[in-house]
């Protein structure tokens, strides 16, 4: 560098420039042509080593490659370059001037140190989308990892421009941040808190991306469309979207559908009251009504048998014999406790069709079965009827 000082000066001497004015147009030249090197080489990069780059990551068989050293990770990486020949001549083109040399090579300094950042965070980005399975637990975890790993970064690097701008030793300040670090973990409690759910979250697989759940005490309650360490973003079924804390899924209850989606048939779990007065025993002109319409086989009603007892077959039968019914997963119709509102008959089953519409439809339709004929069996739904 020394030599290009004397040379620009030598040169200046020679084309008969005076002595008093060589030092003045030295500076002037120099500082132009280090700002039109480091343009020159920015250019360059742009123009040059990014397309070749790009060609020789496209050429290779490895796909890991095309998605880490992508265009924008280059052209992050080749900003730093002008900054790093800036970083360089600074010394020789403000010798003369000791405090803006050093000022300048301070702002040099937190701008590569930005600008570094910036391509690691880049670079880190990139490694999430390593695992093209979207959604899978490998994919969260992934990303989780990435998530800390930038706080770390970018921690760092605020700790190094903040050691460069007052001139001290970044060991220094990382040194003295441990004295403090009872004081920064009580300030920033509920980051840290987060962070650690958030990685819990993802890490035990507990919840995935496109998983349909559920929180009791909130209005919490459809497709989970994004997962990351401080948040949970579900779609709710009105397409609103809700946000959630990890936190409030680690330490508290929610429930996952997704064991439901994946499985043969989604549960129906249905109570009608029945009026306990019309409860009797069947007696032979019911059992030949039954008989005749084809609801109950004969020898099915032989003997000291209920109207209720009766109903409870043939619903079962026809719950096993419906189309939309899952008859190799249990299927029950089962009495239960007595109550003021008359007696409980509980439908057990599970549906082959699990999207919302279509299963509520499917579950109307069995109900309002159920409603038309239990009189055929001589029995009636209960009903409460205001007192006057």
């Amino acid at each position: 560098m020394e030599r290009i000082r004397i040379f620009v000066e030598e040169l200046l001497s020679s084309m008969g420039v005076a002595d008093n004015s060589v030092a003045v147009i030295r500076h002037i030249v120099l500082v132009v042509g280090t700002i039109l090197l480091a343009w020159l080489l920015d250019y360059l990069c742009r123009k040059l080593v990014v397309p070749v780059l790009l060609r020789i990551t496209a050429r290779t068989k490895a796909k890991w490659d095309d998605i880490v050293f992508d265009r924008s990770v280059i052209c992050t990486a080749c900003h730093i370059v002008p900054a790093i020949v800036v970083w360089e001549f600074l010394p020789m083109v403000f010798y003369q001037f000791p405090t803006i040399q050093e000022i300048l090579t301070r702002l040099t300094a937190v701008y590569i140190t930005v600008n570094a950042t910036r391509l690691m965070v880049k670079i880190i980005d990139r490694f999430r989308f390593l695992n093209t399975k979207a959604g899978s637990s490998s994919s969260q975890y992934l990303k989780s990892f990435c998530g800390v790993l930038k706080i770390v970064m970018i921690f760092i690097a605020v700790v190094v421009v903040v050691a460069i701008l007052i001139d001290k030793n970044p060991m220094t300040l990382f040194a003295g941040l441990g004295a403090t670090s009872a004081i920064l973990m009580l300030v920033f409690k509920d980051t840290i808190e987060g962070l650690v759910a958030g990685v819990r979250l993802t890490s035990n697989e507990m919840v995935h991306i496109g998983d349909w759940i559920t929180v009791p005490g909130t209005p919490v309650d459809g497709n989970v469309i994004d997962i990351t360490l401080t948040t949970v973003k579900v779609r709710q079924f009105d397409n609103t979207i809700t946000t959630v804390p990890p936190l409030t899924l680690v330490n508290g209850t929610f429930q996952n559908w997704k064991g439901m989606q994946e499985s043969n048939g989604r549960q129906v779990k249905r109570v009608v009251y029945f009026d306990v007065r019309s409860i009797r025993a069947a007696d032979e002109s019911l059992k030949a009504h039954l008989a005749e319409k084809g609801y109950l086989k004969s020898e099915r009603m032989e003997g000291d048998v209920v109207n209720m007892g009766l109903f409870r077959t043939y619903l079962e039968s026809y719950l096993r014999a419906h189309e939309e019914v899952n008859s190799e997963m249990t299927v029950m119709v089962r009495q239960k406790e007595a109550t003021q509102s008359g007696i409980p008959v509980e439908l057990y089953f599970f549906v082959l069709n699990k999207e919302w519409v279509s299963y509520e439809g499917i579950v109307s339709d069995i109900l309002e079965h159920v409603y038309a004929y239990a009189n055929e069996f001589g029995l009636k739904i209960y009903e409460q009827f205001p007192v006057q």
